[in-house]
């Protein structure tokens, strides 16, 4: 995304959205990475739930999430 990501409407809606509930994290590092969220069932189950960031600041729906890992099923041994 690099320039080109800080002049999304959406990230600028992410920043303010964070910035107003107080988020005080570490803003140190690289800051161009986009990251996601993966539930993987297991052996043949796959995957569950796959959220990847399209704009930063983007979040996962926390009850997919839950959703997602109440469907996993214990691998038979």
């Amino acid at each position: 995304m690099m320039m080109s990501g800080f002049f999304r409407f959406g990230v600028w809606q992410n920043f303010f959205r964070a910035w107003r509930s107080g988020y005080s994290g570490n803003l140190e590092g690289e800051g161009f990475t986009l990251g996601g969220v993966y539930v993987i069932g297991a052996g043949r189950q796959g995957v569950l739930l796959e959220h990847r960031e399209k704009e930063f600041g983007d979040k996962v729906s926390l009850p997919s999430v839950v959703e997602a890992a109440e469907k996993i099923k214990p691998q038979a041994s």
